[in-house]
């Protein structure tokens, strides 16, 4: 069975994995790839910093690129967070075409000479604003995105600015644009699946339902904490660019009470400590001391289980000739 999604990333299934960040080791994406779907490389896959130099974390990336070529031969894809500093994000699009990765997520703003550099290179453009609206979705269509992440506010990581569901923002992101529309935020089993494309998506983006998995490196116990956890759970705190979601922790709670106390966002973002305490939360398993950031479609998980198992649970409508 085919769709556009599958036919446009020449993939099996139209499902495409978030990039967790320091989550998405080599291992983990070869694995979604294998699975069927799409596996995406983090932006700071490889390294538990967040790098500011651009030498070093193009060629971070480039390591790991290698490593997932080793482990598999099925397309997958790479992420691109586009701020103001263009001069950095132009070392990692040169090293993405010099390693023929097929696919590209661009996260952030939309900029047509990074679109075009891509296309010309035969270069398939995933395009992921962190609060999608109707006009960004056009004009990504405008400047060549091959399929527009729509996504919707119940989704784990940074949360849109604008507090509309997923199943809000599908159809309207549906309805004005002609490239493929990917539901992203909530999808936590194969009911969710049918209904974003109910609503019009042509595939899924998902992410906290394929942390708790066996190739996923988050800690052991922060796996069973999202198996064992509800959506009701959650916390969410405002920070920089918009908000964030944790389950409960002390770093968590101590966020929730500056922002209901009127924090700033550089105070929030700065006792959040980015990266460094998402890694001690969901890697070595701090959950007291770092955070654990997942969406509200954490409620249908009841156990650990391998990648393929959950692709193929998600997308058990989806069979092959």
């Amino acid at each position: 069975m085919k769709n556009r999604v599958t036919e446009i990333f020449n993939i099996e299934k139209p499902i495409i994995q978030g990039p967790l960040n320091s989550l998405t080791t080599p291992k983990f994406i070869a694995s979604v790839s294998e699975a069927g779907g799409l596996g995406i490389m983090g932006p700071n896959a490889g390294d538990a910093r967040v790098t500011r130099s651009p030498v070093e974390t193009t060629e971070r990336m480039r390591k790991e690129i290698k490593k997932i070529k080793q482990l598999t031969n099925k397309p997958f894809a790479s992420t691109i967070m586009v701020s103001e500093d263009l001069t950095y994000v132009a070392y990692i699009v040169d090293m993405l075409i010099e390693e023929k990765v097929p696919v590209v997520l661009i996260n952030g703003l939309l900029d047509e000479e990074i679109f075009t550099k891509l296309k010309d290179n035969n270069m398939k453009i995933i395009f992921r604003p962190i609060t999608p609206t109707t006009e960004n979705a056009k004009a990504a269509e405008a400047m060549g995105a091959d399929v527009f992440v729509a996504t919707g506010f119940d989704e784990g990581g940074t949360v849109p600015e604008r507090v509309i569901g997923t199943f809000s923002i599908v159809p309207m992101i549906a309805d004005v644009i002609n490239i493929p529309v990917i539901a992203a935020g909530g999808i936590g089993d194969v009911r969710g699946v049918r209904a974003s494309f109910s609503l019009g998506a042509e595939g899924v983006y998902v992410g906290s339902v394929l942390i708790p998995t066996c190739e996923n490196p988050a800690a052991e116990n922060v796996k069973q904490y999202i198996v064992d956890s509800k959506a009701e759970d959650l916390i969410l705190f405002r920070t920089l660019p918009a908000y964030y979601r944790s389950l409960p922790g002390k770093l968590a709670k101590e966020l929730e009470v500056m922002d209901k106390e009127g924090a700033t966002n550089e105070e929030l973002g700065q006792h959040m400590g980015a990266g460094r305490n998402m890694r001690l939360g969901m890697v070595e398993g701090d959950t007291e001391n770092g955070y654990v950031s997942v969406g509200t479609g954490i409620s249908p998980i009841k156990s650990i289980r391998s990648v393929k198992e959950v692709i193929d649970d998600l997308m058990q409508d989806f069979k092959p000739h």
